[in-house]
């Protein structure tokens, strides 16, 4: 998970947290194998599929293995969380592919997406996520799905410090850009430790005219 603008203070937290990562985001990086359950159980097929912020590469995995046909690219700013993720991926092959840069574009590729994934990305990029569901929308293919499993917000101001010390902004942010570029599918608000805050699942089509 990186952010597509002015990189420099996330790729020196990565460096770090690379080493520990998974180790400890179990904790309360909720819902990232339900999201990808959830795109499922709205019949999207891909066969091609995008991470943004795909760190270490556990839902590059999971996406393999939900999707045993797709080929999938994995995006991320941050070298030391891509080398972990390449140690995840090898056995996959040519299906998967990891690609270091920033998303603030389109990659443009000449086959389109059928799905783009954030997973706990979206709410690091500050700024830069709206330009980050730009360019996903960009990349999809007409009738393509993104999904997203993110913070969503925290009624306890202690804790939304602590998560900006992290990075993270956690504001009910993402929810209105992502709700004007995309036709919902799942649109579901999750509660975290008995409400100290709430994460976010979604699941959205790009207009098939779009």
């Amino acid at each position: 998970m990186s952010n597509p603008a002015g990189g420099t203070a996330i790729e020196r937290y990565y460096r770090f947290h690379a080493r520990i990562y998974d180790a400890t985001r179990w904790s309360f990086l909720f819902g990232r194998t339900a999201i990808l359950e959830e795109v499922a159980r709205t019949g999207c097929r891909p066969r091609r599929i995008l991470e943004v912020g795909c760190g270490t590469g556990k839902n590059l995995v999971n996406l393999a293995r939900q999707f045993p046909e797709a080929e999938i690219a994995g995006l991320d700013l941050s070298s030391a969380m891509l080398e972990r993720a390449a140690e995840k991926t090898a056995p996959l092959g040519s299906r998967m592919r990891l690609v270091q840069k920033a998303y603030d574009a389109p990659l443009g590729e000449a086959v389109p997406f059928d799905l783009v994934l954030f997973s706990y990305a979206l709410s690091m990029f500050n700024p830069g996520y709206d330009t980050a569901i730009a360019a996903a929308a960009g990349d999809l293919a007409p009738g393509g799905s993104v999904a997203v499993v993110d913070f969503h917000d925290t009624a306890v101001p202690p804790f939304a410090r602590w998560m900006g010390i992290n990075h993270v902004r956690m504001e009910g942010q993402l929810r209105p850009p992502l709700l004007a570029q995309f036709e919902p599918q799942v649109d579901r608000m999750r509660l975290a430790y008995a409400g100290v805050w709430r994460y976010w699942l979604f699941v959205g089509r790009k207009p098939a005219d779009g």
